[in-house]
């Protein structure tokens, strides 16, 4: 038996959402790229390659592992792109990304022959949370002013709206495109292509899909670009799960359980956002707090019901495991990292990458 801790990616469960990313492309012509910020793990690359037509980045690094590991299209965005890396940069991206007219003048004499966009702020999002909403006050995600980008239409073929956050309402991501219509409409139509971004929660149950390929289609054909999409959590969630074990237990008014892993260094989002983990099937009498190994008094999972009291050596596993962890993941404590291990189509499981005490302290100096 493989020891914990370890992010298990399901090749089975992974698969329902390519073939919805590969239906939509079918049914709408919108091809989708995925959003290596969230989901990098390169060892699952080939078999995602099947069903997508590239990755989208946000650093130098993300866009030459997509370029190198992934292939097909490789888009290359950065809220800011330094100079001493920018000629890299150009040899990876098929296209390149400016998040502001300032970095898309400042680099036009060295990008030019190249395919160049501009991130345009449409002023509206489907995020709730302030951490996480690139249209809050003072955002520096993007220019904003159609006016000012009119300016530079010239020198650009293509714009990239990203303003879904993990939006499963289809009502309201129409309605936000409708205002980037009325809003960028006219500038649209002098682009060739429209990177949609991410954050749509399309492959989740229910999600109208026969409604956003719909909706998809007649934007691109009313407007005259192809269109672009950039799936993360849609395109890996539920297809990974983080294996722990129970190492110790005791009573506190609550019942608590410390594993051999932590939120604060292995599942970070949760601990940002305060959400709980998520673990399966979550019933019986016996309610249980999950807690990490680190130092960290808030480090906590969540609590959960089981069907008999937890004991140390009992196996848990937490669900929806592989969106934003394994690129967050870090050192702190100096906490073993899990492994990656991966579960083929046939069952088989097999360690792709371990981490040892040679990459923690590679990790310093």
């Amino acid at each position: 038996m493989l020891q914990t801790p370890y992010y298990l990616i399901d090749k089975a469960r992974l698969e329902p959402n390519m073939e919805k990313i590969a239906w939509l492309r079918e049914a709408s012509g919108a091809k989708s790229l995925l959003a290596l910020k969230c989901f990098a793990t390169w060892s699952v690359f080939d078999f995602m390659a099947q069903y997508m037509d590239g990755t989208t980045s946000s650093s130098l690094f993300e866009l030459r592992l997509g370029a190198e590991k992934f292939g097909g299209e490789s888009h290359g965005y950065s809220v800011a792109w330094a100079e001493h890396e920018f000629d890299e940069v150009l040899t990876h991206a098929d296209k390149v990304i400016f998040n502001t007219i300032g970095q898309l003048e400042r680099f036009g004499a060295a990008s030019a022959g190249h395919v160049r966009g501009l991130r345009v702020n449409p002023g509206v999002s489907s995020s709730d949370f302030d951490l996480a909403d690139p249209a809050r006050p003072f955002s520096r995600l993007g220019e904003h002013d159609p006016a000012r980008i009119a300016e530079v239409l010239g020198q650009v073929s293509g714009f990239m709206f990203h303003n879904n956050c993990e939006n499963d309402d289809f009502e309201r991501f129409d309605a936000m495109l409708g205002h980037i219509e009325v809003r960028f409409g006219a500038l649209i139509r002098q682009m060739e292509w429209v990177s949609l971004g991410g954050g749509i929660h399309f492959t989740g149950s229910g999600y109208p899909l026969e409604r956003l390929a719909e909706r998809l289609k007649r934007f691109a054909g009313e407007h005259g670009v192809q269109v672009y999409l950039e799936p993360g959590e849609a395109a890996i969630t539920n297809a990974a799960t983080l294996e722990v074990t129970v190492l110790d237990t005791l009573f506190n008014g609550k019942h608590l359980a410390i594993v051999d892993s932590s939120i604060e260094a292995h599942m970070l989002d949760l601990l940002i956002y305060r959400s709980s983990a998520k673990m399966l099937p979550n019933e019986g009498d016996h309610e249980w707090m999950i807690c990490g190994k680190s130092c960290l008094a808030g480090d906590i999972f969540g609590e959960f019901r089981f069907p008999a009291p937890l004991r140390p050596g009992d196996r848990l596993s937490i669900q929806d495991a592989a969106g934003y962890t394994m690129v967050k993941k870090n050192w702190f404590n100096g906490v073993k990292m899990p492994a990656i291990v991966l579960r083929e189509l046939d069952g088989t499981e097999r360690l792709v990458r371990d981490f040892g005490y040679d990459d923690f302290a590679a990790a310093l100096s």
